[in-house]
């Protein structure tokens, strides 16, 4: 039976994304990636909210991916219109989606065959996530 998981993590999302990955050379010349604080803080928020939502059982098969990131509303946006800046959707669930690899939601976040990914401003900030076995 496919397994179906719906969950609404009730915070500000993290606008620091995996894109900002630092390098630095090291003394043998070779290049070593690294996390700077903000990236570090961006993923212990993350993690800490799934596990409260990680499944019984890890997805093994394809998958389908939902997610909604609402940012709190600024300016004169309105409750549910689209978010048309920074940060980029693709850049916002490469973090998220390796967050929930580490929390056991799949065994490699390869397995997501399909995904929808939306941003918006919203009253209520959060991030919006459904996993489909298909």
């Amino acid at each position: 039976m496919n397994q179906m998981i719906e969950f609404f993590m009730a915070m500000i999302p993290p606008t620091t994304t995996h894109q900002q990955k630092r390098a630095t050379i090291c003394a043998d010349g070779k290049v070593r990636f690294y996390e700077d604080e903000k990236l570090k803080a961006a993923r212990q928020k993350l993690t800490a909210n799934l596990w409260k939502y990680k499944p019984k059982r890890m997805a093994n098969g394809p998958v389908r991916l939902y997610v909604k990131w609402c940012f709190p509303i600024k300016g004169k946006r309105k409750d549910g219109e689209y978010k048309t800046t920074k940060p980029d959707t693709d850049n916002l669930n490469k973090l998220l989606k390796d967050c929930m690899t580490d929390v056991g939601f799949w065994k490699d976040d390869a397995l997501v065959a399909s995904e929808i990914i939306e941003k918006f401003w919203a009253d209520i900030p959060g991030i919006y996530v459904r996993v489909e076995e298909i």
